[in-house]
């Protein structure tokens, strides 16, 4: 569903955009991703309205019949988030450890906590990080919108099957430049 309006109070969640992930191949160029969540990232601050930068730092337990990604130790710095995020003292950061933000975190408190009825998610991976919070954010009440040229993924199928058929199920879908077009300064 094309973005008709966003909430008073609405925070911005950045997914993995971190030094370890940005250089995996990807569907769509990273640069052009890190622009638009910066540029989200900077008209949401302008605005009073709340930042949460995310990264990921493992992976949860369990049973999986696909091996790890990576084995063994991650490189220094792996989990950094990336210097164009320009991170500021009042940003919420959480770090993850399964797909979605909210699980096993204290994010879904934290926004309560500030009065956030809607998020808008950008960043990657759009099949996994990305729509695994978005669901999760859905889940939990709050009002949902994704920024489309503020996300990739590493495959197009994924990256495909998100956008035509979750997120128009789980809220409404914009451009950054749209969503900062709707965005309010936040409300006392």
């Amino acid at each position: 569903m094309a973005l008709s309006t966003l909430d008073p109070h609405t925070a911005l969640i950045v997914i993995d955009l971190q030094k370890g992930i940005i250089g995996s191949p990807t569907i769509h160029p990273i640069a052009d991703v890190i622009g638009h969540a910066q540029a989200l990232a900077d008209a949401f601050r302008a605005r009073g309205q709340p930042v949460v930068l995310v990264n990921v730092a493992g992976r949860a337990p369990g049973r999986t019949e696909q091996p790890p990604p990576q084995t063994g130790a991650r490189p220094e710095g792996w989990t950094d988030l990336i210097p164009e995020l320009n991170r500021q003292a009042d940003d919420i950061v959480v770090t993850k450890r399964t797909w979605g933000a909210f699980a096993s975190t204290d994010l879904e408190a934290q926004l309560k906590a500030r009065g956030v009825t809607q998020v808008v998610i950008a960043g990657v991976a759009t099949g996994t990080g990305v729509e695994s919070t978005a669901r999760q954010a859905y889940e939990q009440g709050f009002n949902v919108t994704l920024a489309l040229d503020a996300m990739t993924d590493t495959r197009s199928e994924a990256h495909d099957y998100s956008i035509r058929n979750v997120f128009p199920r789980l809220g409404e879908t914009g451009t950054s430049q749209e969503i900062i077009d709707h965005l309010p300064a936040r409300s006392l």
